[in-house]
């Protein structure tokens, strides 16, 4: 017989996709025979699966050490496979808490994974959170920690994940209702004399990942909008704290665009010209954009620093105000 209590980051999910992860070669119709014949029980009682389990709940297995092990799967093959899956990094952390955890993401860093080969955020923070002990190997057969939103790989700034299950709802509510206010640093080509409300449609080719703004609805285009406040115009270029209110793919990017004013070294979206420019005179290599703050409906507030290559392009725009970018 085995026995498992429920830790926080396990308590609020389904007691069969607890199972399920805890034995994840056995099919599922091994696992609710074997509820059915109380050979798995829930805090002594036999139950169906559909539990929602609690903190301190208790799991008993009445099975052989050569099933469990069977279906549970190899552990010196899972150490070996963790060690790799999740290298050590040196994230800059912006908050954390037991449930939460907010990062700086440098820009380069996918925020999750595009490929099975890929290395993201995601594997750097399950890796941070192993070596300070937030969370065990052994915990992760039944829980992964998660990013809860995305950045654009060359774009950087704050990332959310959630170090629990309580934390993960707690976020992914509040970005799915938008009651999560989030605000970007752009620098833009230009000068944008006023603050702006912008609406629209976005509509994403999926074969070369590029959007389209549009004024007007069509099939398969989403509503979107955007709102920007001047933070400082320098004549041929502008800061501006942009308001994310809803989130589609490259959504500021394109819809900056369209007005006229494409984000610096955004090779996607902007000039081919004037960002050979600005690479040439202010080592701009990616779009100057920095998701810079999140505020929370508690109204808390928190910021991610900017960091040095944008800090150099708006030194390079500040003392370079006619230049011809």
């Amino acid at each position: 017989m085995k026995e498992f209590i429920i830790n926080k980051n396990e308590a609020g999910q389904r007691f069969d996709k607890y199972l399920k992860k805890l034995l994840k070669e056995a099919p599922g119709s091994f696992l609710y025979k074997m509820l059915r014949k109380k050979n798995i029980t829930l805090n002594g009682k036999k139950a169906e699966g559909k539990e929602i389990l609690k903190e301190q709940d208790r799991v008993k297995l009445f099975l052989s050490d050569e099933t469990f092990e069977k279906f549970h799967g190899n552990a010196a093959a899972s150490v070996t496979r963790l060690s790799e899956d999740y290298p050590d990094y040196p994230l800059e952390i912006v908050y954390e808490d037991e449930d939460s955890l907010l990062i700086n993401k440098p820009a380069g860093m996918l925020s999750q994974k595009a490929k099975p080969e890929d290395v993201s955020a995601n594997e750097y923070v399950i890796g941070y959170l192993l070596r300070t002990g937030a969370i065990t190997r052994e915990s992760l057969k039944t829980f992964h920690p998660s990013v809860c939103n995305r950045l654009d790989r060359n774009t950087s700034g704050l990332l959310i994940a959630g170090k629990s299950l309580r934390g993960l709802q707690y976020w992914s509510e509040a970005l799915k209702s938008r009651s999560l206010e989030k605000y970007y640093l752009a620098l833009v080509e230009g000068s944008v004399a006023q603050n702006a409300h912008l609406k629209g449609y976005l509509l994403k080719d999926h074969g070369s990942n590029e959007v389209t703004i549009m004024e007007s609805p069509i099939q398969d285009a989403s509503y979107i909008e955007t709102s920007y406040e001047v933070q400082e115009n320098y004549g041929k270029a502008t800061l501006l704290k942009v308001h994310l209110i809803t989130g589609k793919t490259h959504q500021i990017r394109a819809h900056l665009a369209s007005t006229g004013h494409p984000i610096i070294g955004d090779m996607k979206y902007g000039s081919r010209k004037s960002n050979e420019l600005w690479r040439k005179e202010a080592a701009v290599k990616r779009q100057m954009l920095h998701a810079y703050e999140l505020v929370t409906e508690e109204k808390k507030y928190f910021q991610a620093k900017i960091p040095e290559d944008m800090e150099q392009a708006l030194n390079y725009a500040q003392n370079n105000p006619d230049n011809k970018y």
